[in-house]
């Protein structure tokens, strides 16, 4: 039958230290029994925070946020949420209009935050999408707005021409308040969310003539690179890498998958290759047999040792980089203090 090896590897420093704080608003049209307004917050990799316009209510999702602040910040936060979900409600129409479009399923999205390095470098963003797509952006540096499509440009001339105190205002926010918070944040949930948690791995096969599942789980922070082996060389071919994806304890998982046949199996030696925090596991598959209906795995512990280490895993950098388009026609629009109507 074929064994699994599993060998460590020697462990190497990291220096990388990023702390974050970001926040994720979506608001849908068109979805029966489904929130019209949810309101997301997470700290580096973990959510902290939820809202959701059925509820009306800010609540904890981690036991470090819940212990060091009281009813009063999370009636502020459902106050916050609650004005976002209206502005959001006439954005939905507003944009639907620009797109000529009709009633149906829509979504208009902000995703904001900003990341503190360990050397004081600090970067905030703040990103508006719509049905999925980039629509807006804010350029911190000129207090102006990068429009993604012909439609943002009606947004874009409208916001500043009318709303510059709103990028004055989220200037301010991302490069003061945030940092402040993310400091708080931290200094609350330090022993989470600094944690260093090796990942297990796992190979699993269903056949011999099925593809290999190379499986890492119940790792943190979220930053691995799992990548294959042919005969001791880097092989990419036929291989399909998952999404990272949470557990529900707060720790990550994800897999690789490699397409080669038996014959291929037999001739060659693949190995996995996983790395995290400065640590990599290696699961070598050898054949001495092939067996059908039987699935293979093996689990690997490893003691993490490395000083200091967070993973530059950043959720925001959505898709190949925002493509601004040239800016043309104008729009009107009403002002808000923070969140202006599109």
């Amino acid at each position: 039958m074929r064994h699994v090896l599993l060998l460590l590897l020697g462990a190497h420093l990291a220096y990388a230290g990023t702390h974050s704080l970001r926040y994720f608003y979506t608001g849908v049209s068109g979805i029966i029994d489904f929130p019209e307004f949810t309101a997301v917050g997470l700290v580096d990799e973990g959510q902290f925070m939820y809202f959701d316009s059925n509820t009306k209510k800010a609540v904890p999702k981690t036991e470090w946020i819940r212990q060091n602040v009281g009813e009063d910040y999370w009636d502020k936060e459902a106050q916050i949420d609650i004005k976002a979900h209206q502005i959001f409600k006439i954005n939905i129409q507003n944009i639907r209009v620009h797109f000529n479009q009709s009633a149906g399923v829509h979504s208009w999205q902000l995703m904001y935050g900003c990341e503190l390095d360990d050397d004081g470098t600090k970067r905030g963003y703040y990103q508006y999408g719509y049905d999925g797509e980039d629509f807006l952006s804010l350029d911190k540096s000129t207090l102006t707005w990068t429009a993604a499509s012909p439609q943002a440009v009606l947004t874009k001339n409208s916001w500043e021409t009318k709303e510059r105190q709103l990028a004055e205002y989220w200037k301010a926010y991302l490069e003061n308040t945030c940092i402040e918070w993310v400091q708080k944040y931290v200094a609350f949930g330090k022993d989470t969310l600094e944690r260093k948690v090796s990942p297990q791995v796992s190979l699993l096969q269903k056949s011999s003539s099925s593809s290999v599942k190379c499986h890492a789980t119940g790792f943190f922070p979220s930053g691995v690179t799992i990548s294959w082996q042919k005969n001791g060389q880097e092989h990419h071919e036929d291989v399909d890498l998952g999404e990272l994806l949470p557990n529900e304890d707060g720790t990550f998982q994800r897999t690789s998958t490699i397409r080669v046949s038996p014959e291929e199996w037999k001739n060659n030696k693949f190995s996995c290759v996983v790395e995290h925090q400065g640590k990599t596991i290696r699961s070598i598959l050898t054949d001495a047999s092939v067996p059908i209906g039987i699935i293979l795995g093996a689990v690997a512990g490893v003691l993490l040792l490395i000083v200091t280490a967070v993973a530059g895993y950043k959720i925001y950098q959505r898709k190949k980089g925002f493509k601004p388009v040239n800016a043309s026609d104008d729009g009107s629009n009403s002002s808000a203090r923070s969140d202006p109507k599109a």
